[in-house]
C-alpha cells in the first residue's frame, strides 16, 4: 500500500460535498446515543477496502506498516526540529546489564534555548507496535501546538519483550528525565502517550509516586488502556467494524502479558488503594472505542480521590484517532484540544513557571483547563 498516494485520495475525499461523501460512507451509523463521524466513517471503510485481505502478516510487517501509515497518512508539522538521543538504564528484573533506549527530543524553535515544558512519551500499538516513527506526527504537533519539548522514548515490545519489560523502561526513562531536568532545559515535566503508551505513561507516573520518588507534574493520556482482560461494554458495543476491534486487544493483552499471569495488575490502575498520589491528569477517550468504558472507569476513580483530571470524549471518533488528524478535522480537533490541555498542565503545575512563580496550588489545574 503506497501511503502517500492514499492519503492524497483520502484528503480529496475528505474535502467533498456532504452528500457525496455520504453515498460513499454509506448509511449513518450511530450507536449508544453517538453518531459515527462521516469523515471517520469514509476513511475507515476505504482503508479496509485497500487492505490485503487473507491471513495476518507476521508482526514484522505489521510493525514495517504500522510505522509506514503514519508517516504517510500525516501532515508535515512545521517548526518543530528533532534529534536523536539516548537514555541510560541500568540493572533490573528484566535486565542482566545496564543498557540505552533510543529517544527522540523534539523543540519548537522558538524555544530553544530557553526552559520549557517537557513531555515523555510513549507510542501507541498495543505494546507490540509502533515506534517512534510511527509516533513522530503526534509528537510533533504537540511540541509545536503546546510550545513544549517532546521525548518519544522507544521501549522495548511484546512478545520478545512481555511484561514487565515496557514499563521497566517507561519508568526507568521517566526517572531519568525528571533526574537530569537541567540538561533538558525542562521546567514541569510531564508524561503521556495514546493507547498502550498511555498505559504506560499512568503506571509509571503511579509507580514512581507509590516508591516515595518524584513524579511527572501532569499526565496526557489518549484513549488509554486500563483494564486489561475485560468483558462486555463497550468492547462488545464496537467490537468489529470501527478500526481497532476487540480481538485484536485480545491478541495484542496475549503477546503483552504472559501465561498465567493475571491480567488485571500490569495494565490496569482501577483497583489500586492509593490513586491519591497521582499528577492531576488529561484523559481522553473515543466514543466508538472498544477502550471507551475502561479509559472512563479512570477518570471516575481518579475523581473520587480528589486527582484533578480533564477528561474529554470524542463522541464521533474511534481509537487511534491522532493517526487521522491529517486528513479528518474533528480528529485534528481532538489532537489541538490534547496539546492546549498539555501547555494548561505544564504551566499550572511542576515546580515553577518560567517567571519563577510557584505554581503548584491544588485545585488550580481543575480550573485552569476547563474540567468537562
Amino acid at each position: 500500500m503506497k501511503f502517500p498516494i492514499l492519503r492524497r485520495v483520502l484528503r480529496g475525499l475528505v474535502g467533498l460535498p456532504r452528500p457525496l461523501k455520504r453515498a460513499i460512507a454509506g448509511r449513518r451509523v450511530e450507536l449508544d446515543g453517538q453518531v459515527l463521524d462521516l469523515d471517520v466513517q469514509m476513511v475507515i471503510k476505504l482503508i479496509s477496502l485497500a487492505a490485503n485481505p487473507g491471513e495476518e502478516p507476521p508482526i514484522s510487517d505489521q510493525r514495517r506498516l504500522t510505522d509506514e501509515a503514519a508517516t504517510g497518512l500525516a501532515e508535515v508539522t512545521r517548526g518543530v526540529v528533532s534529534r536523536s538521543v539516548t537514555i541510560p538504564v541500568p540493572v533490573g528484573p528484566t535486565r542482566d546489564a545496564p543498557g540505552t533506549l533510543d529517544a527522540r527530543l523534539y523543540e519548537p524553535v522558538d524555544v530553544a534555548g530557553a526552559t520549557s515544558g517537557l513531555l515523555v512519551f510513549f507510542h501507541g500499538g498495543g505494546f507490540a507496535l509502533g515506534s517512534i516513527a510511527s509516533g513522530d506526527p503526534l509528537c510533533r504537533a504537540l511540541a509545536q501546538q503546546a510550545g513544549a519539548r517532546v521525548l518519544s522514548v522507544e521501549y522495548r515490545l511484546a512478545p520478545e519483550h512481555p511484561f514487565p519489560a515496557g514499563l521497566a523502561d517507561a519508568v526507568a526513562a521517566l526517572r531519568h528525565v525528571l533526574a537530569h531536568r537541567e540538561e533538558f532545559r525542562a521546567g514541569a515535566v510531564a508524561v503521556g502517550g495514546d493507547s498502550a503508551g498511555a498505559n504506560l505513561a499512568l503506571t509509571a507516573a503511579h509507580q514512581l509516586a507509590r516508591r516515595g520518588e518524584p513524579t511527572a507534574e501532569f499526565v496526557l493520556a489518549l484513549y488509554p488502556v486500563t483494564d486489561a482482560g475485560r468483558q462486555g461494554g463497550s468492547r462488545e458495543l464496537f467490537s468489529v467494524g470501527f478500526g481497532l476491534r476487540t480481538q485484536d486487544v485480545e491478541w495484542f493483552e496475549g503477546l503483552y502479558l504472559p501465561e498465567g499471569l493475571d491480567p488485571i495488575r500490569p495494565t490496569a490502575l482501577l483497583e489500586a488503594d492509593d490513586l491519591d498520589r497521582m499528577p492531576p491528569a488529561y484523559v481522553a477517550t473515543a466514543g466508538f472505542d472498544p477502550l471507551r468504558d475502561e479509559g472512563e472507569e479512570l477518570v471516575t476513580a481518579l475523581r473520587a480521590v480528589g486527582v484533578p483530571v480533564v477528561a474529554r470524549r470524542f463522541p464521533g471518533l474511534v481509537h487511534g484517532y491522532a493517526g487521522f488528524a491529517g486528513l479528518i478535522p474533528a480528529a485534528r480537533d481532538a489532537v489541538l484540544d490534547a496539546a492546549s490541555a498539555l501547555r494548561a498542565g505544564i504551566a499550572l503545575t511542576g515546580p515553577r513557571s518560567s517567571s519563577g512563580m510557584a505554581l503548584d496550588t491544588p485545585g488550580v489545574a481543575d480550573r485552569g483547563a476547563g474540567i468537562s
